[in-house]
């Protein structure tokens, strides 16, 4: 869906990069006074690299602006992001003396437990003041502040995407959210949009939420997603794919992708949900955030062993019949495919 006269970035986004160390694989919480072992563990760029990554893998050409530290994990998430995924790095910064926030995931039960660290961010914004022209933005919106380069962003003809953060204030008031008034679609979870609208079921929440953003994007956790355009009238629900979760982490920044993916593709907004629902449940079949974000080849590979599966439901497969243009066909060897090196430091000559 490119041309000539497109703008040289797919997608622009902007945060806070963490180094995520992930342990996988334990049976219960962490229980006090007493250590536990992980069967699996993983190290990876986290926070906004999370979606960045998710968003360069599924093809996007992806700028990202993160003010980054000068320390050994600063670096390692330089290198994985720029080297190992592709992700345009021109607006970013390594800031001297600043040391890189870290989170500490704990999966189990098919949930997870995260401490983070991180001392003071640098006075700056890791956002330019005239952000690169893309086609498309992912912001995340907080509860009674500005982010200036959203509406700059806007005036110049980017499509906004965004999401939200647990509001700690306890207000839950959608005019907080001022920069809504610039955004395409707004993507909060079930819980999020139901207190932001005071309605009592999820869709009611989507529907009301048309009246401040063109597209509500409600995510009902195992049950899918819900989904309401204003501008064509349409709306669409599509279930979850049933799957056995090793970890959620970054799963919500992968279906923010899929979507935005699929909204620049130009597809019904059926398709989107659909394909955004995939996205995420390959993801939290994986440990990690950015290391278990799916590419196309993962997405082939889950076309072609799903068609295969004896006594598949036809309209099942009907849901995901768009993919059969697009996904690639060449067998998959490696599931998934680590594009990001798991561990930090692993492989390097002495």
């Amino acid at each position: 869906m490119r041309s000539s006269a497109d703008p040289p970035w797919d997608v622009y986004l902007t945060g806070t990069v963490f180094l995520d160390i992930v342990f996988t694989g334990l049976d219960t919480a962490p229980v006090r006074g007493t250590e536990s072992w992980a069967r699996g563990m993983g190290s990876s760029p986290g926070g906004v690299a999370n979606m960045a990554t998710a968003l360069a893998r599924l093809g996007l050409r992806t700028s990202l602006a993160a003010a980054f530290g000068d320390d050994h994990y600063g670096e390692y998430c330089w290198d994985a992001l720029e080297q190992g995924e592709g992700i345009d790095l021109s607006t970013s910064r390594t800031v001297p003396g600043w040391h890189s926030p870290v989170t500490v995931s704990m999966a189990y039960e098919g949930e997870r437990t995260m401490v983070s660290h991180g001392h003071e961010p640098p006075p700056e914004e890791p956002a330019p003041d005239c952000p690169p022209r893309a086609r498309a933005a992912v912001a995340s919106l907080v509860p009674g502040r500005r982010a200036h380069w959203i509406a700059q962003a806007a005036s110049e003809g980017t499509r906004i995407f965004a999401d939200v953060g647990w509001d700690d204030t306890g207000a839950w008031d959608l005019t907080g959210l001022a920069d809504l008034e610039h955004c395409e679609a707004f993507l909060p979870n079930a819980e999020e949009a139901m207190r932001y609208t005071g309605a009592d079921c999820p869709r009611a929440a989507a529907h009301a939420l048309c009246e401040y953003v063109p597209v509500a994007v409600v995510t009902l956790g195992a049950d899918g997603a819900y989904a309401v355009d204003r501008r064509t009238g349409e709306s669409a629900e599509v279930p979850a794919i049933a799957v056995e979760a090793l970890d959620p982490t970054g799963a919500g920044d992968v279906f923010v992708a899929g979507f935005v993916t699929g909204s620049l593709a130009g597809w019904p907004l059926a398709d989107r949900l659909a394909f955004a629902g995939l996205t995420a449940a390959l993801s939290v079949q994986e440990f990690g955030g950015s290391l278990s974000a799916p590419g196309w080849a993962e997405i082939g590979a889950w076309w072609q062993q799903v068609q295969s599966v004896p006594g598949q439901d036809p309209a099942a497969l009907r849901r995901y019949a768009f993919l059969a243009g697009l996904a690639p066909r060449e067998p998959l060897t490696a599931w998934p495919r680590r594009r990001a090196v798991p561990t930090i430091g692993f492989g390097r000559s002495a």
